[in-house]
Parts: C-alpha cells; structure tokens; sequence
C-alpha cells in the first residue's frame, strides 16, 4: 500500500518521511482488521485505500489553505477520512473528529493511539453538535467528506465555523452541480462560496473542492432537527 501512496503523492511533488510512512501502514492495517468485525469501508484492496482514500484525503491539502495551528473538525468522519491523514501530514492542525457512531469512535480513538495522534473524538449527531456551545463557530475550518449533497451538507457544517473560518465540501464529480443547487442555502446560513475546484485521481476519477467562506455568524435555528433537513432540505 504504501509504495503506491508515495508513488501518487510524488507526482504532486509530496514526500512522506519515515514517521509518516509508518503511521499511514498503521493506519492501513488497522483498518483492514477493524473492517472485518464492522463496516467502515467497501474499499479494502491496498491501491485502492491508498488512492481513494489516502491521497484523496491529502488533495485537501492542495486545495485548501490551512493555516499553523488552525483548528478543523471533520464532521461525519466514518474511518478518519479526510481528518487523520490530515493530521499525519499536518501534525500541528488541531483537529476534531465527529461521528454518529460510537463504534467507529472506538476505532478512530485506537487509530489515534497507535498512530501516536493527539485529537478530540466526539460521538454526536452533526446537527446536534452544530447546537451545542462548545462546539458552534469554535472552528477555522469544518470538513466534510462522502457524508450527503451540499444543500444538507452546508447546515450539518457551517454551524461549526467561526466568523471567517471555511467549510470545505470534498465531492466526486457532481460537485459543481451540488454546489449550484445549494447556493441558496449556503447565502441563507451566512456563506459566501470562495473557490470550487474540479480535478482528477492519477486513476481518472473525478472530484471537487468546495471552499465555502463563513460571513457572518449563522442564524440560531439552524441547524434544524434531523427530520425537518432531511425532509425539506434549504434550497
């Protein structure tokens, strides 16, 4: 796995070093034994973990600016994506990860542990935590990654961030159409679209950045309960 991870990462001039290459083998692993006992992923062969979801997870990095000690909370992270390869090749990122799931926030925290990663793990519905007070605009930058469409997907997040900070919407291909579907919704919680950025894997897949930049604090009903979303998305 790991010889292709670097092979991909080479082509956009990354280089791993030893540490790094250690923790992502880690990660590799545990996410194979831990996927036999729950469902974290349909991906599993190693090319394709190190394609679709390493360095898929690391584009980020090469669309996004993040700045030293910036704080970002990926929310909905299932298997860590792209939170902890972010904190692999970002160490000083202080980072929050949020899943609905206690059992993938079991693995996660043996992720973090094994993998020597200091991060806060939260077990909470994104709605929920979008309305706690420890958590609503605490953040540079929220996440998000393969989680719903962007006209959900911007109210579970935008809560999240403080005045400036970015949402960052990780899409496939459908990512420009998402993001025209959800303008409406995104000026209603207080955003301002800065960049969608389209690009290909080494393999020919498609995917999409979006930056979505917090002008103003958002409106306290949101994020609403999880029904009213899912039954009458903003638009």
């Amino acid at each position: 796995m790991i010889d292709y991870l670097i092979s991909y990462l080479e082509k956009v001039n990354i280089k791993l070093n030893e540490v790094q290459k250690q923790q992502f083998i880690t990660y590799f692993e545990l996410l194979t034994l831990w996927n036999e006992k729950i469902n974290l992923t349909a991906i599993t062969e190693p090319q394709e973990v190190a394609l679709k979801h390493f360095y898929d997870s690391i584009t980020f990095l090469l669309n996004v600016d993040v700045e030293k000690g910036a704080r970002v909370i990926d929310v909905g992270t299932g298997a860590g994506f792209p939170g902890i390869p972010l904190k692999i090749m970002r160490p000083d990122i202080n980072l929050t990860l949020l899943d609905s799931l206690n059992k993938r926030i079991n693995f996660l925290n043996t992720v973090c542990t094994r993998l020597d990663l200091q991060a806060q793990l939260i077990n909470r519905r994104a709605e929920e935590g979008g309305r706690d007070k420890n958590l609503r605009e605490r953040f540079d930058i929220a996440t998000s990654r393969a989680v719903a469409n962007m006209n959900v997907l911007c109210e579970y997040c935008m809560p999240y961030v403080k005045l400036r900070g970015k949402f960052v919407a990780m899409k496939g291909k459908t990512g420009r159409e998402e993001l025209n579907n959800a303008r409406g919704a995104i000026k209603t919680l207080s955003g301002k679209v800065l960049t969608c950025r389209e690009f290909n894997l080494p393999n020919g897949d498609e995917r999409t950045i979006v930056v979505v930049e917090k002008n103003d604090k958002t409106p306290k009903q949101f994020p609403r309960q999880y029904a009213k979303i899912k039954s009458k998305p903003l638009n």
